[in-house]
């Protein structure tokens, strides 16, 4: 696919997927599972809202019977009137079920163990969590509820285990499915056979979402399987914040079915950067500099090679940087080149003589070799008042 803001050329052609997904964002829940994150409930209001004008299309207020601080949260999200779909999320278990309704909410996924590792674990039987899932489901729908299954460990499950509690929930009511790779083990290959199989199981009408995990860096591409099987919901977080390796980071995501796929979503991806930046703000974590899509590095060029071209955005850049609400720059470091001086020279709007340029980019390469790093603007202005 290439467009005005996008050049990757013809070679996706042949294998874009087209439509629209929606995007199901579980920060909230499962990315404050992230080791050493605790969103206060205000906090996690404030979050609510930039999901919102992200355009986010459901977003999981939370899991209300775990603690006060999550039923306060879930409170003020929905007292917040967003555009989005305000979802609860709750195990197969009545009680969740009746706090959830207690918030008035009206949408939730409830979940269930599936696999055999889990069940052990948790010294469940398949009778016990069928019978759970028909109760706690049945109830919830006939409290008005919209419920998507989603079953824990659905990747390492039986498979013909797992199609009986995909019948059960769907009889029991449940409107969607949610296939879950909670351990992130699945190929991509594999995400979409098992899309595939759910959606036979239960039916083409029967909206599947996947929920994916990070532990193997397939997240975004195990959501990319997802879709081109027919799911229409896709479930991350921002920044890809969770458990172990994180969720599948729904701005990635969006960029690249966007991209690369030709699908499209509600999400505003020129604000992304933006959003990552507070939600990174408000859980006390770094992002990596060359984090797709969001990365401090992205648009940021240091190699002099590269400054040649500079001038020509699409010669050295996959997507433009007003896409995702980035600004290019040139920095000056070891790899600078005459025409990083150059292009610096003129942006920090400095009288600089052409034959003054190698000098300064030898005392350039020199500072930065020696402190292992970049020569800061303040720093070259006052390498030109010397020169």
């Amino acid at each position: 696919m290439s467009g005005d803001r996008v050049w990757t050329g013809e070679l996706n052609d042949d294998v874009r997927i087209g439509g629209r997904v929606g995007l199901y964002d579980t920060t909230l829940r499962d990315g404050e599972q992230t080791v050493g994150v605790v969103l206060d409930p205000e906090q996690k209001v404030e979050i609510a809202g930039l999901l919102d004008e992200l355009g986010i299309d459901r977003i999981e207020a939370g899991f209300p019977r775990v603690s006060p601080e999550d039923q306060r949260a879930v409170e003020l999200i929905q007292a917040a009137e967003l555009r989005a779909d305000v979802w609860g999320f709750s195990r197969a278990l009545r009680a969740d079920v009746d706090a959830l309704l207690e918030l008035g909410l009206r949408a939730a996924v409830i979940e269930a163990p599936v696999s055999e590792r889990k069940l052990d674990a948790l010294l469940l039987d398949h009778q016990e969590v069928l019978r759970r899932i028909d109760d706690a489901v049945s109830h919830a729908v006939e409290s008005g509820m919209t419920i998507a299954f989603f079953g824990v460990d659905g990747t390492r499950a039986d498979l013909g285990f797992l199609e009986t509690v995909y019948k059960t929930a769907h009889q029991a009511g449940a409107q969607e499915a949610v296939v879950v790779d909670t351990i992130g083990v699945a190929a991509p290959e594999a995400v979409g056979n098992l899309v595939a199989g759910v959606r036979a199981w239960l039916g083409p009408d029967v909206p599947i979402h996947f929920h994916g995990h990070n532990d193997f860096g397939l997240a975004t591409a195990g959501a990319v399987a997802a879709v081109r099987a027919g799911a229409t919901w896709v479930h991350g977080t921002i920044n890809g914040m969770g458990e172990r390796a994180g969720n599948a980071n729904l701005g990635e995501v969006a960029m690249a079915l966007h991209g690369l796929y030709g699908t499209q979503t509600n999400l505003r991806l020129d604000r992304l950067r933006e959003v990552s930046s507070r939600v990174q703000e408000l859980s006390g974590y770094e992002l990596e500099p060359w984090k797709p899509v969001v990365g401090e590095n992205l648009f940021t060029r240091e190699s002099g090679a590269v400054a040649s071209q500079f001038h020509d955005p699409p010669a050295i850049e996959p997507f433009a940087a007003d896409l995702v609400g980035a600004e290019r720059r040139i920095v000056l470091g070891k790899k600078s080149g005459v025409d990083s001086i150059r292009i610096k020279c003129d942006e920090l709007g400095l009288d600089v003589a052409e034959e003054e340029y190698r000098d300064l980019l030898a005392q350039v390469k020199r500072i930065a070799a020696e402190r292992h790093g970049l020569v800061s603007d303040e720093e070259f202005r006052a390498l030109v008042e010397r020169s």
